[in-house]
Parts: C-alpha cells; sequence; structure tokens
C-alpha cells in the first residue's frame, strides 16, 4: 500500500466548516476523532468507520505520531485502538491518561480475557449472561457483608462500563446476554493473564483480604477519564 498524501486525501468541494485548514476528508476525520475517543473502533459496532481506517492507515497512523500516539491495528479481529509512545531516552508527552480500574471491573475483564480465551479454543463466539458474570463476581465478596446491596451496585456498574466502553456487546436475542468483543485480546494481552489469574484466584480463596477501591492493574490508556 502505497502512502497517501494530504493533498490526495483532500475533501472534495474544499473545506468542511469555516476557516477550515484541515486536508482530510469527512469520513477520515471521523475515524481520527473516534480512535483519539476510544477504546476502540471495532468493525462490527463501527462497520462504517473500519474501511475507511483500513484504506487510510497510512496517513491516519502519520497524524497520529505526530502526537506521539501508535495505531495498533488486529486485522484478523477487526479492531484498533491507539497507544501511547514511550521512548526511554526522551521524555515525551503524554496525551493519553490511566484511569485505575477498581478491584471488581479489573476482576471482571479478566473473566471475559479468559472466556475469549476458551471460546476461541472450541472456535466459538466469546458469550456470557449477566448473572455469569455477577456469579464470578461474588466470590470476591467479602465474608460477612454487611452491604450485600453495595457489592451488587459495584458489580452492576462494573458490567455497564464494560458494555460502554464496548468490551460487552449485548445480544439482541435472548435476556441479559452479551458477545465478549475481540478487542480485549489486545487491550488485555495473553501474557498478562497467567500472572493475574494467579494473583485473583489466590484473592477468590481469602475474599477478606481483597481489596475494595483500586488494585494495580493499569486501565486502558484513555484521551479522558470521562470517556472511560
Amino acid at each position: 500500500m502505497s502512502l497517501q498524501t494530504d493533498q490526495e486525501l483532500a475533501p472534495e468541494g474544499g473545506a468542511l466548516f469555516a476557516d477550515d485548514t484541515g486536508s482530510l476528508p469527512l469520513d477520515t476525520r471521523r475515524v481520527l476523532v473516534q480512535l483519539l475517543l476510544g477504546p476502540t473502533v471495532d468493525a462490527q459496532r463501527q462497520s462504517k468507520l473500519w474501511p475507511v481506517l483500513v484504506r487510510d492507515e497510512p496517513v491516519l497512523r502519520a497524524r497520529l505520531h505526530e502526537l506521539f500516539l501508535d495505531l495498533v491495528i488486529d486485522r484478523d479481529q477487526q479492531v484498533a485502538f491507539t497507544r501511547q509512545v514511550a521512548d526511554e531516552e526522551k521524555e515525551l508527552p503524554v496525551l493519553l491518561r490511566k484511569a485505575p480500574l477498581t478491584f471488581i471491573q479489573s476482576a471482571l475483564l479478566l473473566f471475559l480475557r479468559q472466556q475469549l480465551t476458551h471460546a476461541d479454543a472450541r472456535g466459538e463466539r466469546a458469550v456470557v449472561s449477566r448473572e455469569e458474570m455477577a456469579e464470578h463476581l461474588g466470590v470476591f465478596e467479602r465474608d460477612r457483608n454487611a452491604d450485600q446491596a453495595r457489592f451488587g451496585r459495584q458489580t452492576s456498574d462494573a458490567i455497564d462500563k464494560a458494555a460502554r466502553l464496548n468490551l460487552l456487546r449485548r445480544l439482541r436475542r435472548g435476556e441479559e446476554r452479551y458477545e465478549v468483543s475481540p478487542a480485549l485480546k489486545l487491550l488485555f494481552p495473553a501474557e498478562e493473564i497467567q500472572a493475574l489469574t494467579r494473583t485473583y484466584a489466590q484473592l477468590a480463596s481469602a475474599p477478606a483480604a481483597a481489596p475494595r477501591t483500586r488494585d494495580d492493574v493499569d486501565d486502558f490508556d484513555s484521551d479522558s477519564e470521562d470517556a472511560q
């Protein structure tokens, strides 16, 4: 694929708004904005954006590099996202901020990532119900917990956040059933799974010691905590 210049990508008909000095067409700008909003561009959910991303990958990658961001694409899973560029020898500006996950949110994402692994081994889509997610997270509830309603809200909020981030896709048929997004394979690399699984297994066997708020698992890179 040859690198397309900004002139070649210039929008037909000139500027898109008053005093517009940009050179990218409207659909390319939409992809760029979605990449910055995050967490992903997903071919299933954003079917109109994905072909544009593939078509204009070189110029999108160049524009993101100007912001010290890298473009990560998985063509097999058809998902893409941005990642902060790191250089040990240079102190580069940081655009993306990390918002720590709560313990329950981290435990849920690990569970969903494991469901993807199991589904891949069977050659199936990873589908999970809200009840199954809540049941899994229930093992982390503190012994003699006097505020079960609060824990229930935390569990529900964790599931809802995963859905807002498009990591869970609500299925049209069935009650409260979701497909796990393949994007988790990129956002939650396989090499992290074994160590995290051991840690959470230990915490599950001793729930009284489980932290109530935050753990050491990093959240996804985001240009704004509000975008999470």
